[in-house]
Protein backbone atom coordinates (compact mmCIF):
# COMPACT_ATOMS: atom_id res chain seq x y z
CA UNK A 1 0.00 0.00 0.00
CA UNK A 2 1.35 3.43 -0.97
CA UNK A 3 2.30 5.71 1.91
CA UNK A 4 -0.02 8.59 2.68
CA UNK A 5 0.66 12.10 1.40
CA UNK A 6 1.64 14.19 4.43
CA UNK A 7 0.03 17.61 4.23
CA UNK A 8 0.23 20.95 6.04
CA UNK A 9 -2.56 23.51 5.68
CA UNK A 10 -2.04 27.20 6.51
CA UNK A 11 -4.80 29.80 6.46
CA UNK A 12 -5.59 32.56 8.94
CA UNK A 13 -9.33 31.86 8.79
CA UNK A 14 -10.20 28.90 11.07
CA UNK A 15 -13.43 28.05 9.24
CA UNK A 16 -11.65 27.95 5.88
CA UNK A 17 -8.83 25.88 7.39
CA UNK A 18 -11.23 23.33 8.89
CA UNK A 19 -13.16 23.10 5.64
CA UNK A 20 -9.99 22.37 3.69
CA UNK A 21 -8.92 19.77 6.24
CA UNK A 22 -12.27 17.99 6.04
CA UNK A 23 -12.09 17.97 2.25
CA UNK A 24 -8.65 16.41 1.98
CA UNK A 25 -8.97 14.01 4.90
CA UNK A 26 -12.01 12.43 3.23
CA UNK A 27 -9.44 10.89 0.88
CA UNK A 28 -7.59 7.92 2.39
CA UNK A 29 -4.36 8.82 0.56
CA UNK A 30 -3.93 12.15 2.39
CA UNK A 31 -3.06 12.85 6.03
CA UNK A 32 -2.98 16.36 7.51
CA UNK A 33 0.03 16.43 9.84
CA UNK A 34 -0.17 20.11 10.86
CA UNK A 35 -2.20 23.29 10.50
CA UNK A 36 -1.10 26.90 10.88
CA UNK A 37 -2.85 30.26 11.19
CA UNK A 38 0.01 32.50 9.98
CA UNK A 39 3.11 32.33 7.82
CA UNK A 40 5.67 32.18 10.60
CA UNK A 41 3.88 29.25 12.22
CA UNK A 42 3.56 27.56 8.83
CA UNK A 43 7.31 27.80 8.21
CA UNK A 44 8.10 26.50 11.71
CA UNK A 45 5.77 23.52 11.27
CA UNK A 46 7.11 22.76 7.79
CA UNK A 47 10.61 22.59 9.28
CA UNK A 48 9.34 20.42 12.13
CA UNK A 49 7.08 17.98 10.26
CA UNK A 50 8.62 18.07 6.76
CA UNK A 51 5.28 17.45 4.98
CA UNK A 52 5.22 16.31 1.37
CA UNK A 53 2.93 19.20 0.42
CA UNK A 54 1.99 22.50 2.07
CA UNK A 55 -1.21 24.33 1.13
CA UNK A 56 -0.67 28.02 1.88
CA UNK A 57 -2.97 31.01 1.72
CA UNK A 58 -1.02 33.75 -0.05
CA UNK A 59 -2.43 36.45 2.27
CA UNK A 60 -1.37 35.54 5.81
CA UNK A 61 -0.25 37.59 8.83
CA UNK A 62 3.42 37.86 9.91
CA UNK A 63 4.77 36.17 6.76
CA UNK A 64 2.79 35.79 3.56
CA UNK A 65 2.64 32.62 1.51
CA UNK A 66 5.22 33.87 -0.99
CA UNK A 67 7.65 34.51 1.84
CA UNK A 68 7.09 31.02 3.24
CA UNK A 69 7.67 29.47 -0.18
CA UNK A 70 10.91 31.38 -0.69
CA UNK A 71 12.20 30.21 2.69
CA UNK A 72 11.21 26.60 1.95
CA UNK A 73 13.19 26.85 -1.28
CA UNK A 74 16.17 28.61 0.32
CA UNK A 75 16.38 26.02 3.09
CA UNK A 76 15.90 23.14 0.62
CA UNK A 77 13.20 21.62 2.82
CA UNK A 78 11.73 19.61 -0.05
CA UNK A 79 8.08 20.42 0.70
CA UNK A 80 6.09 21.20 -2.45
CA UNK A 81 3.87 24.28 -2.27
CA UNK A 82 0.28 24.86 -3.36
CA UNK A 83 -1.01 28.42 -3.04
CA UNK A 84 -4.61 29.31 -2.30
CA UNK A 85 -5.93 32.75 -3.16
CA UNK A 86 -9.05 34.80 -3.77
CA UNK A 87 -7.21 36.90 -6.36
CA UNK A 88 -7.45 36.35 -10.11
CA UNK A 89 -4.30 38.35 -10.69
CA UNK A 90 -1.81 37.36 -13.39
CA UNK A 91 1.16 39.16 -11.79
CA UNK A 92 0.54 37.47 -8.45
CA UNK A 93 0.19 34.15 -10.25
CA UNK A 94 3.57 34.58 -11.93
CA UNK A 95 5.14 35.68 -8.64
CA UNK A 96 3.88 32.48 -7.03
CA UNK A 97 5.40 30.32 -9.76
CA UNK A 98 8.68 32.20 -9.47
CA UNK A 99 8.62 31.66 -5.70
CA UNK A 100 8.64 27.93 -6.37
CA UNK A 101 4.94 27.02 -6.25
CA UNK A 102 3.90 23.70 -7.75
CA UNK A 103 0.18 24.46 -7.51
CA UNK A 104 -2.10 27.50 -7.55
CA UNK A 105 -5.78 27.26 -6.68
CA UNK A 106 -8.61 29.74 -6.36
CA UNK A 107 -10.41 29.51 -3.03
CA UNK A 108 -13.82 29.47 -4.70
CA UNK A 109 -12.94 26.20 -6.44
CA UNK A 110 -10.62 24.73 -3.81
CA UNK A 111 -13.14 22.25 -2.43
CA UNK A 112 -13.53 20.72 -5.89
CA UNK A 113 -9.87 20.82 -6.95
CA UNK A 114 -7.79 20.51 -3.80
CA UNK A 115 -7.58 16.72 -3.53
CA UNK A 116 -6.60 16.37 -7.19
CA UNK A 117 -4.12 19.21 -6.78
CA UNK A 118 -2.47 17.69 -3.71
CA UNK A 119 -2.10 14.31 -5.42
CA UNK A 120 -0.70 15.84 -8.60
CA UNK A 121 1.81 18.02 -6.76
CA UNK A 122 2.89 15.16 -4.48
CA UNK A 123 3.59 13.14 -7.64
CA UNK A 124 5.91 15.85 -8.92
CA UNK A 125 3.48 17.54 -11.30
CA UNK A 126 2.14 21.09 -11.46
CA UNK A 127 -1.52 21.90 -10.86
CA UNK A 128 -3.35 25.12 -11.70
CA UNK A 129 -7.04 25.90 -11.25
CA UNK A 130 -8.88 25.50 -14.53
CA UNK A 131 -10.35 28.99 -14.14
CA UNK A 132 -6.88 30.49 -13.93
CA UNK A 133 -5.65 28.70 -17.03
CA UNK A 134 -8.53 30.20 -19.00
CA UNK A 135 -7.82 33.67 -17.59
CA UNK A 136 -4.05 33.81 -17.90
CA UNK A 137 -3.46 31.78 -21.05
CA UNK A 138 -4.10 33.55 -24.32
CA UNK A 139 -6.83 32.55 -26.74
CA UNK A 140 -6.08 32.36 -30.50
CA UNK A 141 -7.73 35.76 -30.89
CA UNK A 142 -5.41 37.30 -28.30
CA UNK A 143 -2.42 35.61 -29.90
CA UNK A 144 -3.25 37.25 -33.24
CA UNK A 145 -3.28 40.66 -31.56
CA UNK A 146 -0.11 40.01 -29.54
CA UNK A 147 2.80 38.44 -31.50
CA UNK A 148 5.03 36.17 -29.42
CA UNK A 149 8.59 36.85 -28.43
CA UNK A 150 11.21 35.97 -31.06
CA UNK A 151 12.36 33.15 -28.79
CA UNK A 152 9.31 31.10 -29.70
CA UNK A 153 10.32 31.21 -33.35
CA UNK A 154 13.16 28.83 -32.46
CA UNK A 155 10.73 26.05 -31.58
CA UNK A 156 9.26 23.42 -33.85
CA UNK A 157 5.50 22.95 -34.09
CA UNK A 158 5.65 19.91 -31.78
CA UNK A 159 7.77 21.79 -29.25
CA UNK A 160 5.26 24.64 -29.21
CA UNK A 161 2.41 22.17 -28.67
CA UNK A 162 4.29 20.60 -25.76
CA UNK A 163 4.97 24.03 -24.24
CA UNK A 164 1.27 24.88 -24.44
CA UNK A 165 0.39 21.66 -22.61
CA UNK A 166 3.06 22.38 -19.98
CA UNK A 167 1.23 25.68 -19.33
CA UNK A 168 -1.81 23.66 -18.25
CA UNK A 169 0.28 21.81 -15.65
CA UNK A 170 0.35 18.46 -17.45
CA UNK A 171 3.09 15.92 -16.81
CA UNK A 172 5.27 14.41 -19.54
CA UNK A 173 3.21 11.22 -19.39
CA UNK A 174 -0.06 13.13 -19.84
CA UNK A 175 1.42 15.19 -22.69
CA UNK A 176 2.62 12.00 -24.37
CA UNK A 177 -0.89 10.56 -24.16
CA UNK A 178 -2.40 13.74 -25.61
CA UNK A 179 0.06 13.81 -28.52
CA UNK A 180 0.26 10.02 -28.98
CA UNK A 181 4.02 9.92 -28.38
CA UNK A 182 6.13 8.16 -25.72
CA UNK A 183 6.71 10.14 -22.53
CA UNK A 184 10.48 9.78 -22.99
CA UNK A 185 10.10 11.56 -26.32
CA UNK A 186 8.32 14.36 -24.46
CA UNK A 187 11.23 14.51 -21.99
CA UNK A 188 13.67 14.83 -24.89
CA UNK A 189 11.56 17.64 -26.35
CA UNK A 190 11.51 19.39 -22.97
CA UNK A 191 15.31 19.23 -22.83
CA UNK A 192 15.61 20.64 -26.35
CA UNK A 193 13.11 23.42 -25.60
CA UNK A 194 15.11 24.48 -22.54
CA UNK A 195 18.32 24.56 -24.60
CA UNK A 196 16.72 26.62 -27.37
CA UNK A 197 15.19 29.09 -24.92
CA UNK A 198 18.28 29.25 -22.72
CA UNK A 199 16.41 28.41 -19.52
CA UNK A 200 16.94 25.88 -16.74
CA UNK A 201 15.39 24.82 -13.45
CA UNK A 202 12.60 22.55 -12.21
CA UNK A 203 9.74 24.91 -13.09
CA UNK A 204 11.50 26.93 -15.80
CA UNK A 205 9.33 25.73 -18.69
CA UNK A 206 6.12 26.28 -16.74
CA UNK A 207 7.20 29.81 -15.79
CA UNK A 208 8.15 30.58 -19.39
CA UNK A 209 4.87 29.23 -20.75
CA UNK A 210 2.82 31.26 -18.27
CA UNK A 211 4.84 34.44 -18.70
CA UNK A 212 4.43 34.23 -22.48
CA UNK A 213 0.74 33.35 -22.07
CA UNK A 214 0.77 30.26 -24.25
CA UNK A 215 -2.43 28.33 -24.88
Amino acid sequence: MASKIRLLIADDHPIVRKGLMSTVEADSRIKVVAEAHDGEEALRLIREHKPDVAVLDIDMPKLDGLGVAREVSRLALGTRIIFLTLHKDADLFRAAIQAGASGYLLKDSAMQELVSGVKAVAAGQQFVSAALVSLFVETPEKQAANPKDDLLGRLTHTEREILKLIATGKSSKEIGEDLSIHYRTVENHRTNICKKLGIEGANALLRFALQHKLS
